[in-house]
């Protein structure tokens, strides 16, 4: 069996910046350890699966030890996969997915808009185990703010310069899961930055991640009063994203680049 197999740069307009996913063409679903044997071998940060529905495509994401609940650079590979490669024609796709049901994805040429849920999290005082995974790079004093919701901890800092210079300890962050990590602070030239830790999901730092901005951008429309926003999330590859709220959606709008085109022989 030959599966039709690309490898995607997304959130970013030049190749090896950004997260790269690993977009993968079924004509059926495979079973699910073979699924995740396939992500482990392609050993990126997600890979998307895609099988054709009456609607469009069905999709899910694999890191390379579980099933993902939802995954924004994987999904925005899938779409610039399908609108480069497959179906240029098309003008948007709607993807069915297990856990988060439709997401849309709009054709904008080089800039792609996925229509994401946005995800609620709480204000809520510094938990002593989320203080304990930041030490020692972190303390309580160094954290405006804390929320939690949809499986992880928002710590707020004062500074772009803090979360640039955050040194994370993995082990720690660890031993928080299922729950993930985030930290955000105010950004320099953009309206927010960030850096998103999930290492019992495989992903020790993610490089940049769609999934969060469905928190973060609740929290910072609300804390600078308007509802869009330019992000910037300071990974070591870095990426940019433009969010815009919308009700209870989050739209968010990115560049991808493909790097490899080539088949997965079974």
């Amino acid at each position: 069996m030959r599966i039709p197999l690309f490898r995607v740069d997304a959130f970013t307009d030049r190749a090896f910046r950004g997260n790269p996913a690993a977009v993968c063409f079924l004509d059926f679903w495979l079973d699910d350890a073979l699924l995740r044997k396939v992500a482990t071998e392609n050993n990126l940060p997600a890979t998307a699966f895609l099988v054709p529905s009456a609607t469009g495509y069905a999709l899910r994401w694999f890191s390379p030890v579980c099933e993902l609940r939802l995954c924004g650079h994987a999904t925005l590979a899938a779409a610039f996969v399908l609108f480069q490669f497959v179906s240029p024609q098309l003008e948007e796709v709607l993807f069915s997915t297990t856990f988060r049901g439709d997401l849309r994805v709009q054709n904008g040429g080089d800039l792609l808009t996925m229509e994401f849920p946005a995800l609620a999290a709480k204000s809520c005082a510094p938990r002593p185990e989320l203080l304990s995974a930041l030490e020692p790079s972190l303390h309580a004093g160094d954290i405006l703010e804390t929320f939690a919701g949809n499986h992880s901890y928002v710590a707020l800092l004062a500074s772009q310069a803090q979360v640039q210079g955050f040194q994370p300890d993995i082990a720690r962050l660890k031993t928080l899961h299922p729950e993930v990590v985030v930290i955000t602070a105010a950004g320099d030239e953009v309206d927010f930055v960030s850096r998103y830790f999930a290492p019992g999901y495989g992903l020790p730092e993610d490089w940049v991640t769609g999934s969060s901005h469905c928190l973060l951008t609740p929290i910072w429309a609300e804390r600078l009063g308007k509802s869009t926003l330019q992000a910037r999330q300071l990974s070591a590859r870095g990426g940019e994203l433009s969010c815009e709220l919308r009700g209870d959606r989050v739209m968010l709008q990115g560049k991808a680049v493909a790097t490899l085109k080539g088949s997965l022989i079974l």
